[in-house]
């Protein structure tokens, strides 16, 4: 259970990237999509930020960062 929403600024500052490489990332299925806060306001569950950087900092291979944007997209749905 996500214990925030971290708009864009701020997963900038934990992921370490800007904008354009972040929603490159989500293109190439290498971060989650974000959730639509209303409007044009959107953010990441705190605890999706959290897994992908801890992913890479343990080296994990692009491909299962991918598995990983799977499993964290799939346990959204199955979030009441």
């Amino acid at each position: 259970m996500p214990s925030a929403i971290l708009r864009l600024p701020a997963v900038k500052a934990r992921n370490g990237l800007g904008r354009s490489t972040t929603y490159l990332r989500i293109s190439q299925g290498l971060w989650t999509k974000p959730v639509s806060l209303g409007g044009r306001a959107v953010g990441w569950p705190e605890n999706e930020v959290s897994a992908l950087i801890g992913a890479r900092i343990a080296g994990r291979s692009n491909a299962e960062i991918r598995a990983l944007v799977a499993r964290l997209m799939a346990d959204r749905a199955t979030v009441v």
